[in-house]
Order: structure tokens, then sequence, then C-alpha cells
């Protein structure tokens, strides 16, 4: 018997939770598309596999104008502040056009992922991303200083509006 692979267990995953109701459906009002881009450093969240022990975590993203898409760039030293670079490149395509708060994510093909943009700071400071099962949290800031009261602020704001915040890992960054 084989074992399963990080691609087949992933699939399962997928299938299970198109399966499973997804309960979080709350997002921002409304996200200036051209204003969130840019860079994005990852502080705390709950984490897929990828990000896993990742230091120095970075989202950048640059709308695509002419495929419609925005490109994602996914970058971390693994293991510590000076670890191994590692860089996963992704895509994602805005799906509620009305307020730019509901993604879909494509780590690697063929899956997509739901992305809810469920908390920003009304100058695009710092964000909370989540997703519609609530498995995953990610709170990004612009500035990889950003305090720990600060994230913990922005974590509390976000179980307040009733997603699960249990289990947060906060992110390492590098001294400027």
């Amino acid at each position: 018997m084989r074992p399963i692979t990080l691609i087949g267990h992933m699939f399962i995953s997928t299938l299970l939770l198109a399966c499973s109701s997804a309960t979080y459906k709350k997002t921002v009002a409304k996200v200036e598309r051209d204003r969130f881009m840019g860079s994005w450093y990852v502080m705390a969240g709950r984490f897929t596999v990828f990000e896993k022990d990742a230091f120095n975590a970075i989202e950048k993203y640059q709308w695509n104008q002419k495929e419609q898409r925005i490109d994602i760039k996914f970058e971390f030293n693994k293991g510590s502040l000076d670890g191994p670079k590692k860089k996963i490149p992704q895509k994602g395509w805005i799906v509620d056009q009305e307020t730019n708060a509901t993604w879909a994510i494509q780590p690697i093909w063929p899956l997509k992922f739901g992305y809810l943009i469920i908390a920003l700071d009304t100058n695009y400071e710092w964000t909370a991303i989540g997703v519609p099962d609530e498995d995953y949290l990610w709170i990004m800031a612009r500035d990889p200083s950003m305090s720990r009261e600060k994230i913990d602020e922005i974590i509390e704001l976000v179980r307040r509006e009733g997603y699960n915040t249990e289990k947060i890992v906060y992110v390492e960054h590098s001294k400027p």
C-alpha cells in the first residue's frame, strides 16, 4: 500500500471541505484593490503546513492586469531568522467584485481556496485574513516591527467578530 503524498492529502482535504459547510462569511465592507497590493509581513496566525516554522514571512501581492488576477509571492526563512529562503508563488482571483474582500487563492493547480479579508485598518497598515472553515488565520502588517500589543489587539478584534482565534503562532522578523 502506498502512502498518501502531500498533494494527495490536500486533494482529499479539499474534497472533504467541499462537502462540509463553510461557516464564516463575514468580510470587510470594501477593499481598494490597488491600495491592498504590495508587501504584507505575516505577524501571527494559524498556518498551513507550508508555513510551519516560518521566519521573516512576507506576502507580496501584485495586480496582473493582463490575466485579471493577483500574483502572489510568499517568501520566508525556514527554521530560523537566517534559515534557507523559501518561496511559494501563488495566484489569486477576486471573487466578490463589489467588495474585493473575497478571493480564491491557488497555491498549486488545480486547488483553489477561499480567502476572506475579515479585518482591515482604514490606512491599510494591517489586515486579518481568514478562510470560510476558520482553520487558518493570517495577521499581516505593512511594517515588520508591529508591536505584540497591536497584534493582540487585532486578534481580539477578529475574535469579537466571531472568528476562531485559538492556537495563534507569532512570526519572528529580523530587526531592521
